[in-house]
């Protein structure tokens, strides 16, 4: 690995966006490594949790803007793999694009957005299920000031996490906005000072890596985004009803239940 870092401890599988010397700038070696990264973690029965951090002080900054002088210079984009093939985790046709194969994941993944976040960066974010950001984090779409659409579906989700207004805000003006601004409207779970980010995120991978059943995780992500593509609510009804049915009679809801009665943590 050049450009990230890979790393499974304990049951959580961290992700670290590393060139430190361009505040992470995203580049075609590190989409490669990225999405190699998360096959693995996807495929890897002891991983119950991908949390993905920048290196240094930023998350991600967007696309290398040496990769963007290039790009303009060709008058076509230029990934510099030659042909390489990222591999992706196996997710269900709807997910199946960058990076919305994160929301088609067994396993949760958790952005810990230590810093500036644009474009690409931004949308790595987005597509995580749980976000956490560093106080005073600035964020940008940024697409508008290149003359670009905007990008890797964010005109999908964003409007489904912080509603049609505040994206259209974001994503036509391409202003820099900071993390408690996008946490007022619910991108983000909390926002804490730097240096409290991350044990924060810390002890919440640990609760999904060891307090929570990954069979219900796993369903529930299933339930959470396959429903809000193309569910309604009685359907929603009979489906939970179904898997509740199939799920109670699993080692998941045996241990669950005897952990309660007992008083104890689950053992899952």
């Amino acid at each position: 690995l050049k450009a990230t870092r890979y790393e499974v401890t304990d049951r959580v599988a961290r992700l670290t966006l590393h060139r430190p010397e361009r505040r992470n700038a995203w580049t075609g070696r590190m989409h490669l490594e990225y999405r190699w990264a998360m096959t693995e973690a996807e495929a890897d029965p002891d991983v119950r949790v991908v949390v993905v951090r920048g290196a240094g002080d930023s998350f991600c900054v967007g696309a290398d803007a040496r990769a963007l002088e290039g790009h303009a210079e060709r008058g076509a984009y230029d990934d510099g793999l030659r042909g390489a093939e990222p591999p992706m985790p196996p997710v269900e046709r709807p997910f199946a694009a960058d990076f919305a194969f994160q929301l088609g994941m067994r396993t949760p993944v958790v952005a810990e957005v230590n810093g500036a976040a644009a474009g690409v960066g931004l949308a790595v974010a987005c597509f995580a299920d749980i976000r956490f950001a560093a106080a005073g984090a600035k964020l940008t779409a940024a697409a508008p000031k290149l003359g670009l659409p905007a990008e890797y579906g964010l005109s999908w989700l964003l409007p489904r996490l912080v509603g049609a207004g505040r994206a259209a805000d974001w994503l036509l003006s391409g202003r820099v906005f900071l993390a408690e601004e996008a946490a007022s409207v619910g991108l983000f779970s909390e926002v804490v000072p730097s240096e409290a980010l991350g044990p924060v995120v810390a002890e919440r991978a640990r609760t999904l890596a060891h307090h929570v059943s990954p069979a219900s995780v796993s369903v529930t992500k299933q339930q959470l985004w396959g429903e809000l593509l193309a569910g309604d609510p009685a359907s929603s009804v009979r489906r939970s009803v179904e898997l509740l049915r199939e799920m109670t009679q699993g080692a998941d809801f045996a241990e669950g239940t005897r952990a309660l009665a007992e008083k104890r943590p689950p053992a899952f």
